[in-house]
């Protein structure tokens, strides 16, 4: 797929389980608006919903924010350009086939994110997300870094991130 229909696909598809979750979906009208893509509701309850959707494993999020090196920097730099009431739709192509397998998709708050990006590779830090890695060498050689398994998409997860 092209990097417009790996887009187009994540936003759909996360439009789609919001849906099924029982929640109202608003869909931002033209390309690329700043800060998020959906909005989702229930009641009085919303969310800010930035999608980014990926088919190589990861997720490019504040590498244009590095600068010498400083990782914690540039996250620190990300971060500050998300709202409390935004929260990203981590969508994963990645070994999906069309027919049988569904994308793997993960709820996070920019928060969660951030500190989880300060984290990895052996606290160093990375400025792009890996939804699983094991590092074979460098810094962090031996260690495997995941995306949480509490950030799977599930009504659960939406539950506890409109209290957020």
């Amino acid at each position: 797929m092209t990097t417009h229909q790996v887009s187009v696909s994540a936003e759909s598809y996360t439009a789609t389980l919001f849906a099924w979750a029982g929640y109202d979906v608003s869909v931002q009208y033209g390309a690329n608006q700043p800060e998020y893509d959906l909005v989702v509701t229930r009641g009085d309850q919303f969310l800010k919903v930035s999608v980014k959707g990926s088919q190589d494993g990861g997720w490019i999020l504040a590498s244009k924010y590095l600068q010498n090196g400083d990782y914690h920097g540039a996250i620190d730099l990300w971060l500050k350009n998300h709202t409390n009431k935004t929260i990203f739709s981590l969508v994963q192509l990645e070994s999906v086939d069309f027919q049988s397998i569904f994308p793997r998709v993960y709820l996070a708050t920019p928060i969660e994110i951030a500190e989880h990006l300060k984290n990895v590779r052996g606290g160093c830090g990375l400025t792009n997300l890996k939804e699983k890695h094991e590092w074979k060498n460098g810094v962090a050689k031996g260690t495997v870094d995941a995306v949480p398994d509490h950030w799977r998409f599930s009504k659960e997860r939406i539950e506890v991130l409109m209290k957020v």
